[in-house]
């Protein structure tokens, strides 16, 4: 029987469009890269570093296994997928339009030496038919991509036991939401995803009461804009991301819901009235909101849709509902196309004055087709300076997340117990991740997916939580 090994890259969207592809191929044997007949590379292409990293995956996967059909699916794929057909040991390019097709690609790539010539896979490459209608320059693997995205959304998704597969997610991401059309000037995701699409409020709710029949007990809900679902459906049906929510506290019996990141204006009254009703309880003290910026200016060449006080009222509205032990995060981006030092310096200033426990932070990176490619060429951010700023920010992410983490010490947490990696369970002690989202290491071995009372007795030189579970 033929095994396949998926590779993850990019956001818990991406993550939980790769783990759907594995599900569908649940006949065959995941396995590990050098080992596997088919090697499924799940992309990103929100940096030229995503690229890169994918690219330099795909190099070694082919030198390490040469007999393995690679296939490429994800953003980088829907965005330049030509650049990657043409790299060695690609069997087949499936972009962000057609990964519902995924599967029943790559299961009939590992039936091709079985196949005749009087038997055509029943999957036409969309660079296949238009070659047949003009010239087309040669490609050397197939390509599945075009911008209708009319296969974009993978809906099959498939639990498993109780008691997941060593490398299974304990904490799986549902995504209910697909593509984006927001269209901040620095992100090629409407390009590579799409327009918002919803997942239907019945297959949601049916999709968590499988997972707690599974024996599930933590679902993140995610998606690439997720505070939009449901805006795509006719305004008769009145669905709302909040009316979705409460949906599944009220109906299922799912032990705890975590919400991915929701962009600062899209925590509506009734989503926080939510946190304040089952925060802390069923529904995670956590909230991402991205930033990018705490500059109005620099917030303005984005085209992103709040300002800074927006944001910091938002911050405000959700601590008083969720109280001080909520676990804010947030993305922040550096060296955005004509960022001053004294716009920098409204970053820090901002940053400072809220109590975020972690920050994402990521350079600036021109992606072709952007508005913000242009602003590139004409007003670039030196690279040392981009180096000095991330250096300043990484050093106040640190102070926070340390400060945030210590409020907890001696205290009781609610937490859930993870997949833990080899070496530390040969110490005697185990992963587990609290209600709020803080990563904390128990003493004694536990197995992945319990729900635990942990009591904080330390914190490590990394800033992860010590603790020992209750009874």
């Amino acid at each position: 029987m033929a095994g396949f090994h998926i590779e993850h890259f990019g956001c818990r969207a991406a993550r939980a469009d790769g783990e759907a592809i594995a599900g569908n191929l649940r006949a065959m044997s995941e396995l590990e890269p050098l080992a596997a007949d088919v090697v499924i590379v799940n992309t990103c292409s929100v940096t030229a570093e995503a690229d890169r990293a994918a690219r330099a995956f795909i190099r070694r996967a082919h030198r390490k296994n040469p007999a393995a059909k690679i296939v490429v699916t994800g953003c980088y794929a829907q965005r330049a997928p030509d650049e990657l057909a043409a790299m060695a040991g690609v069997a087949a390019v499936v972009g962000n339009s057609h990964k519902a097709l995924a599967p029943e690609i790559i299961r009939n790539l590992t039936r091709e030496s079985e196949r005749t010539a009087t038997q055509p896979p029943r999957l036409v490459p969309v660079a296949q038919l238009l070659a047949a209608s003009g010239p087309s320059a040669p490609i050397s693997a197939p390509i599945w991509a075009d911008d209708r995205f009319a296969h974009s959304f993978i809906e099959d998704v498939h639990w498993g036991d109780t008691q997941p597969a060593p490398g299974a997610q304990t904490r799986p991401n549902l995504k209910i939401q697909e593509g984006c059309g927001n269209r901040c000037t620095f992100c090629v995701i409407p390009m590579t995803r799409g327009p918002s699409k919803s997942l239907p409020h019945a297959v949601v709710m049916r999709r968590v009461e499988d997972f707690v029949a599974a024996g599930g007990n933590e679902l993140v809900l995610s998606g690439i804009n997720l505070g939009r679902w449901g805006r795509d459906v006719a305004a008769s049906s009145r669905e709302t991301f909040a009316g979705l929510v409460r949906s599944i506290l009220e109906q299922t019996a799912l032990p705890r819901l975590r919400l991915s990141s929701i962009e600062p204006m899209d925590w509506d009254d009734e989503l926080i009235v939510l946190m304040r009703e089952f925060g802390g309880r069923r529904l995670a003290r956590h909230a991402h909101l991205p930033l990018q910026s705490g500059s109005d200016a620099v917030l303005r060449r984005m085209h992103r849709r709040y300002r800074p006080w927006h944001y910091a009222g938002k911050v405000a509205a959700l601590l008083d509902a969720a109280g001080p032990d909520l676990t804010l995060g947030a993305d922040v981006m550096v060296g955005f196309p004509g960022e001053t030092d004294a716009e920098f310096e409204e970053t820090l200033a901002f940053i400072r004055s809220l109590p975020f426990g972690y920050l994402h932070l990521f350079p600036f990176s021109a992606r072709p087709g952007t508005r913000a490619w242009a602003l590139h060429q004409t007003s670039p951010v030196p690279q040392a300076a981009v180096a000095e700023r991330i250096s300043a920010l990484r050093k106040l992410a640190a102070e926070k997340s340390q400060a945030h983490r210590s409020r907890f010490l001696g205290r009781e947490l609610e937490a859930i117990t993870l997949h833990t990696p080899a070496a530390l369970a040969g110490q005697g002690r185990t992963t587990a991740l609290t209600e709020n989202f803080l990563p904390v290491e128990l003493e004694g071995c536990l197995s992945a997916n319990r729900l635990v009372r942990a009591q904080i007795t330390g914190l490590s030189s990394e800033s992860t939580l010590l603790a020992t579970a209750l009874p």
